[in-house]
């Protein structure tokens, strides 16, 4: 992998999964191209992961994994390593079958404190969470979604932490700042379209890390973002270009929101 933009840089070992060990100096220059962001608003800094291919398709057979390789990996598992949380809507956790985050999943080196990963906090209106039931089994799972659904649901387990964010369907600021107010200050959104969609139209992404395979799926799959805005006329956000890498064809971009 090297950077190629702003400066040319060395080229960098491809490290997908996570080893043992010493960090690896690979990772740790990664980490410090993507050092998490702040600002001094009420909310946490919110950054998102995505992957498309060369002609916008966020996924492949309904899923995003067959968009990736090995570079991907490396910095998916940095994201995940430098965030205090991992926001994600329920149609993605449901599609890739999410997984509370293993310790031996992240670069416990890249952690500011010997504390957990990262919990998983899920925005759902309709609390199904069929294909990630796992989540349901873990204490750090947190539950976002409306007044409504969560007053007339039942089954629940006790320990899951459970945020209300709006009464008929979630308002994602007020979640942004629910999640802000249990002490995250570094959130990362890993989809899906719909979900990203609603945070950049509410001007609430701060940051858009994003990775253009070199392949053409065609077909009717979303763009990474998706769904009815009411801004469609316009760009709901203007982006600058922080760094580029490239490896094996894949362009591993990351963009910074231009302030209105």
């Amino acid at each position: 992998m090297r950077q190629i933009y702003p400066v040319a840089g060395p080229d960098l070992e491809v490290v997908p999964d996570v080893i043992a060990g010493p960090l690896p100096d690979a990772v740790a220059a990664l980490a410090a191209l993507y050092r998490n962001g702040q600002h001094g608003g009420d909310r946490p800094w919110l950054r998102a992961n995505m992957v498309a291919s060369a002609d916008g398709a966020a996924t492949v057979a309904q899923r995003s994994g067959g968009l990736g390789g090995p570079a991907d990996r490396m910095v998916f598992t940095v994201l995940r390593s430098l965030a205090d949380v991992i926001l994600v809507g329920a149609g993605t956790a449901r599609a890739e079958h999410y997984r509370p985050v293993r310790p031996a999943r992240i670069w416990s080196g890249l952690r500011e404190s010997a504390g957990p990963p990262p919990p998983i906090a899920v925005v759902t209106a309709s609390l199904d969470f069929s294909g990630c039931t796992a989540l349901l089994d873990d204490a750090q799972t947190i539950l976002i979604s409306t007044g409504a659904a969560v007053k007339a649901a039942s089954g629940l387990p006790d320990r899951l932490r459970v945020l209300t964010a709006g009464q008929d369907r979630v308002d994602v600021r007020l979640a942004l700042v629910a999640l802000g107010d249990l002490g995250y200050r570094n959130v990362l959104c890993e989809g899906g379209p719909h979900l990203l969609a609603q945070l950049a139209v509410a001007g609430l992404l701060d940051e858009l890390c994003l990775t253009t395979s070199p392949l053409l799926a065609a077909g009717a799959a979303n763009r990474i973002l998706a769904g009815p805005t009411d801004a469609a006329a316009q760009p709901v956000a203007r982006l600058r270009l922080a760094h580029l890498l490239t490896d094996e064809s894949f362009l591993l971009s990351r963009y910074e929101r231009v302030p209105n």
